[in-house]
């Protein structure tokens, strides 16, 4: 597969989005106080690793496979660690933490949503739809922490 100037350009830009991500998240997972939004972090940090990864080898001509069926969200159940009317420092910044994210991957998400139609072949457009569907998993994983912590 041999991608046109705009293709190359368009996976790049998404690279750089991926990459933003990692930092973010790896910054996050050291800065939260909650043990369970760490993990959390640390999993997304992962999540993205695997889609800058999955970028770097489109534009290597290949494309890997996906499952285009996510549920990771739907099935992510977090365990409270704060507690209704709990209105602690710490709570307090790591509701901001799970919000940024929450906006991040929103601003992900469609970036993904335009860029699918850049694309002329249908694996690669089925793969950056699969990672969009892994976007909006990640900000509902968010959301669930922030309504499992009252903090939503």
């Amino acid at each position: 597969m041999v991608l046109t100037e705009k293709e190359t350009a368009t996976i790049k830009d998404l690279q750089t989005q991926e990459q933003a991500c990692i930092e973010k998240y790896d910054k996050y997972a050291n800065e939260a106080t909650d043990h369970v939004l760490k993990d959390l972090f640390t999993t997304l940090k992962q999540h993205e690793e695997k889609h800058h990864q999955s970028l770097g080898q489109v534009l290597n001509g290949q494309v890997p496979s996906c499952d285009c069926n996510d549920s990771e969200g739907k099935m992510y159940t977090p365990v409270a660690s704060y507690g209704a009317g709990v209105e602690s420092d710490a709570k307090k910044h790591d509701c901001f933490l799970a919000t940024d994210s929450i906006g991040t991957e929103k601003l992900v998400s469609g970036e993904y949503n335009t860029d699918v139609f850049v694309f002329g072949d249908s694996d690669v457009r089925k793969l950056l739809a699969d990672i969009q569907i892994e976007e909006q998993n990640h900000a509902e994983m968010l959301y669930k922490y922030k309504v499992a912590n009252s903090m939503a």
